[in-house]
């Protein structure tokens, strides 16, 4: 195997961001030529998917450059689709017009989707600390890039802070767990963490608070509503999907490799946190009236859903968890999506804004039930089969009661998706003629939306093969 195999999307990843920055100088700042920018981001990024398909996917699970990095199916699938993710939030980037002629927005970008592969891949301690802030830092300056809007600037300013809060207390429980066992390589620690004690106990929780601000778990969830509100609508949509992924990413092959989960104590722990972190999304949820806040609660509760997964600790356990995130990512950057298109045409995410919808814009409001009846968990969408599976891997490791806890949720956040759907099929623009405020669709948009709502019908429908591969991916981790 060539040595540089292992990192091949990584290395591409570099290339294509420097050569934006070398490009940049030399084109014109018109809207003929500019969007050149993201047209050339979105095919870099979808030529690295299509090479990595090709040319670099693992066998065996293998450890390569001395450890730092495990090539296995987990890793390799979480970099496709993080490198999707990427190259739709590109496609999404032209459509805001402070963003779309901005080089540095797409080196930021592609910069926080290396980290974000590196995440998925690490095997030491080191590396995955080093991938975790790769990841992060373009993030907080992309949720502040707007810099003459309020919002923007305190979004990008308490995404840092509590982001260097939480990196802080994950690198102390990284420096516990070298000073426990001199060992950084996770196949290393897993000899020294057999049992369950106060000792093991005290790490893994501050592991875990890092690892929970990530995937806006309870009760670290708190800085998603503000940040997603006030970072541009694409940033949003990427922090809520890719980000979410890779965070679940590490969790997996940390707690799996390293940490008895097995053990009934630590598993009735993180059965606490999803059910506080599903309950507490909702119910807040229900009392939102901007589409951005709801999504950001509604993202909330779907980490929870996704530790139930976690939870059962099974190869059927992971791979839903690896399912879901697949369909999660789909349908998040699909609301996202729909916003992004209705705030630039009217200015604003309350629910008003989306007052007859259905008639301004009928494939667009489509779209929008295909995305929001998916977060429900309604058939014949994507989140419906991926609801379905955890909580048939929680029912099947003996967690009856966390599924029924589940289910009740997802009746709860039914009620609030449907809500939104009110004003686009039922309510009508007061006192104007609807025709003459349509809601018209860029080019970029379009395509993006289009992938993504054949994705979300495609998942829902045709689903054994995306599970096969989610299923491999799992059983490459245990």
């Amino acid at each position: 195997m060539n040595i540089f195999v292992p990192i091949f999307p990584e290395i591409l990843l570099l290339a294509l961001g420097v050569l934006i920055l070398i490009l940049d100088p030399f084109l014109k700042r018109d809207e003929v030529r500019r969007p050149f920018l993201g047209w050339f981001t979105v095919g870099g990024l979808l030529l690295i998917l299509l090479l990595s398909l090709f040319f670099a996917r693992p066998g065996n699970p293998t450890l390569a450059f001395g450890g730092m990095i495990r090539f296995d199916g987990l890793g390799f699938l979480f970099k496709m689709f993080f490198l999707f993710a990427a190259s739709v939030t590109s496609l999404f980037f032209m459509d805001e017009e402070k963003l779309a002629y901005r080089a540095e927005a797409y080196v930021l970008l592609i910069a926080s989707t290396l980290g974000m592969s590196l995440m998925a891949s690490a095997a030491d301690l080191v590396m995955l600390y080093l991938a975790i802030e790769t990841a992060s830092v373009p993030l907080y300056v992309l949720a502040g890039f707007l810099k003459e809007d309020d919002r923007s600037t305190e979004a990008g300013f308490k995404y840092l802070l509590f982001g260097a809060m939480a990196s802080a207390v994950l690198l102390y429980g990284f420096s516990l767990v070298y000073g426990l066992t001199g060992k950084t390589g996770l196949t290393d620690l897993a000899l020294y963490f057999s049992n369950f004690d106060i000792v093991v106990a005290g790490v893994s929780f501050l592991i875990l608070v890092g690892l929970a601000f990530k995937i806006s778990a309870f009760p670290f969830h708190f800085w998603a509503p503000d940040v997603y509100q006030g970072a541009p609508t694409s940033v949003a949509g990427f922090l809520s999907t890719a980000s979410k992924a890779a965070g679940f990413a590490v969790l997996l092959r940390l707690f799996v490799t390293i940490f008895p989960v097995v053990n009934a104590d630590w598993s009735l722990i993180l059965a606490i946190v999803a059910t506080l972190t599903m309950t507490v999304g909702n119910l807040i949820a229900l009392a939102q009236k901007d589409v951005k806040r709801l999504l950001a609660y509604s993202s909330i509760s779907h980490a929870g859903y996704a530790l139930m997964g976690v939870v059962a600790f099974s190869q059927l356990g992971i791979t839903s968890v690896v399912f879901y995130l697949i369909a999660y990512v789909l349908t998040n950057l699909l609301a996202f999506g729909v916003v992004l298109i209705v705030g630039k045409t009217t200015g604003s995410d309350e629910y008003p804004a989306y007052n007859g919808l259905s008639r301004r814009n009928a494939p667009l409001a489509l779209a929008m039930l295909a995305g929001f009846l998916s977060l429900s968990g309604m058939p014949p969408f994507a989140g419906f089969v991926a609801k379905l599976y955890i909580f048939l891997a929680a029912i099947q490791a003996g967690w009856i009661w966390l599924a029924i806890v589940g289910v009740l949720n997802s009746i709860v956040g039914l009620y609030y998706y449907l809500n939104v759907l009110k004003y686009v099929y039922l309510f009508r623009l007061e006192g104007e003629d609807e025709e003459k405020h349509p809601v018209p669709v860029s080019r970029p948009a379009a395509v993006a939306m289009l992938v993504l709502t054949v994705g979300v019908v495609l998942l829902g429908t045709v689903f054994g093969p995306w599970f096969g591969f989610a299923e491999q991916a799992a059983r490459s981790l245990f």
